[in-house]
């Protein structure tokens, strides 16, 4: 994948002569991807605008064919004409769009890899993020977290006609089509027969408030058979839809950028202009009894003025059993310096123990090269859990020198429901030589000064409503 993605970026750098920034190139390129892996897949496009239609012409006639197929597969009925929605062209050289056809042409993707067209997506947003274009980590959550926060998870349809999954910040769809996949390795590949149709139709569900990433998504679940029903809108800002979900998995945006003012809900019990933990308010009201969430959280949702109230608030409702501290780095390159965690909870039950596993202290830092994520990262922890995805396996505290320890509910209230509770020394920190590199430090000051101006906007908040300003 390296290569191609290579190949593609560098494409990139030619048409920005043609008037087409990053983006739109990422946008058109997942037009493409599609119309090609659909013809290598069988799936059935209308054949006067499929794959083989375009590539056989040139021309001006290849931009007026390209146009015509943009706006016919909008107009489809059903998840099709969903995916193409608002699609425009965006090419004014014939001789670009033509070259970018033969070379995705060239290759097989349907062969390289499960999820190549994501892969190749993402990896064009890595090339973005390390060239210093903002935003672009918005959408990706690192595969080998997903897949193992899937293997613990274990979001198994098949046992449960009524069982869901979602997302509701699901971005590119990386965990949708990850528990999928994980669903198919259970099953080498045979769902039942009498449960395809439903888990194909009615199991995977997910929100996106960015057009090109849920268009992506739905690309990539409609490639692998999956009509997926990912829904466009603000998660946290829309009113409460109603719907239940048996599975909960997603990791909200990070960053407290258009958050200044709490949502308007009355499903909130806690009001707060934090995204995060209106995030971990929205996913416990959104499951069903007994459904169980993994939510990925920075480190600030678990110490900010107002995470005690919710994690209060939280503890009472569910089953709050564990905390995953993630190495650092674990979003390089996109926000290499945002430290974050993963809180499995279940609903239905108050918490009484929070085990926490700290897969951070002593451990080298995430680099993209030197020290990539891997599931060696996670093998450790996974073993901790144990089989039962909703946290109640036998576990064993390993004590002070240990990455796993039990905390009762009586002391996590007298730390007034914050969970950023540490025990490990670690002494990487404490080697000059060791120390993370100054753009990581930076980045982790300023991920602890956001926490602060969070608190002080609440302060603000609160005198506003009370309509004091101080004494006289």
């Amino acid at each position: 994948m390296t290569d191609v993605v290579n190949k593609l970026w560098g494409f990139c750098h030619t048409l920005r002569h043609d008037g087409i920034d990053y983006g739109d190139y990422i946008e058109q390129l997942t037009y493409l991807l599609f119309l090609k892996m659909a013809d290598e897949r069988g799936v059935k496009i209308p054949e006067k605008y499929n794959w083989e239609s375009l590539k056989k012409e040139s021309g001006q006639a290849l931009l007026d064919h390209y146009a015509d197929i943009l706006r016919n597969l909008r107009s489809q009925p059903g998840l099709l004409g969903d995916i193409f929605t608002g699609a425009i062209p965006r090419f004014n050289n014939p001789v670009n769009l033509k070259k970018l056809l033969s070379m995705i042409d060239v290759e097989q993707w349907s062969a390289m890899d499960v999820d190549v067209k994501g892969a190749a997506f993402e990896g064009l947003l890595e090339k973005s993020a390390s060239e210093g274009k903002k935003g672009a980590g918005q959408y990706f959550t690192p595969r080998e977290l997903i897949k193992s926060i899937i293997r613990v998870m274990k979001p198994d349809p098949r046992k449960d006609p009524q069982f869901t999954i979602c997302d509701p910040a699901c971005g590119t769809g990386g965990f949708l089509m990850c528990a999928y996949e994980w669903l198919m390795e259970e099953t080498r590949g045979a769902l039942p027969l009498k449960q395809i149709k439903r888990i194909r139709t009615k199991t995977y569900f997910g929100q996106e408030l960015v057009p090109r990433p849920r268009r992506l998504a739905l690309m990539n679940l409609f490639l692998h058979g999956l009509e997926a029903n990912i829904y466009f809108g603000d998660t946290i800002y829309e009113p409460d839809r109603g719907e239940r979900y048996s599975c909960v998995l997603t990791n909200p945006p990070f960053g407290t950028k258009g958050a200044n003012q709490a949502p308007v809900r009355d499903d909130f019990t806690i009001a707060t202009s934090n995204k995060q933990l209106n995030f971990v308010q929205h996913c416990s009201n959104i499951l069903k009894p007994g459904g169980r969430c993994a939510i990925v959280l920075p480190d600030n949702c678990l110490f900010e003025g107002k995470a005690g109230e919710v994690f209060e608030i939280l503890m009472q409702d569910c089953n709050v059993h564990t905390v995953l501290r993630l190495p650092r780095g674990t979003f390089t390159p996109y926000s290499p310096g945002v430290k974050a965690n993963v809180v499995f909870f279940q609903k239905g039950l108050p918490t009484e123990n929070t085990w926490i596993f700290d897969a951070r202290s002593n451990v080298p830092g995430i680099t993209k090269k030197e020290r990539p994520l891997t599931a060696a990262h996670f093998a450790e922890f996974e073993q901790c859990y144990g089989p039962d995805p909703n946290g109640q396996s036998d576990r064993t505290d390993l004590g002070m020198e240990g990455r796993f320890r039990k905390f009762h509910i009586t002391d996590i209230k007298e730390r007034d429901y914050k969970l950023d509770i540490t025990w490990l020394r670690d002494e990487s920190l404490e080697d000059a030589n060791d120390l993370p590199d100054p753009e990581v430090l930076v980045s982790e000051a300023i991920t602890e000064l956001e926490a602060v101006v969070d608190d002080l906007r609440e302060i603000l908040e609160l005198i506003d409503i009370n309509g004091e300003c101080g004494g006289d």
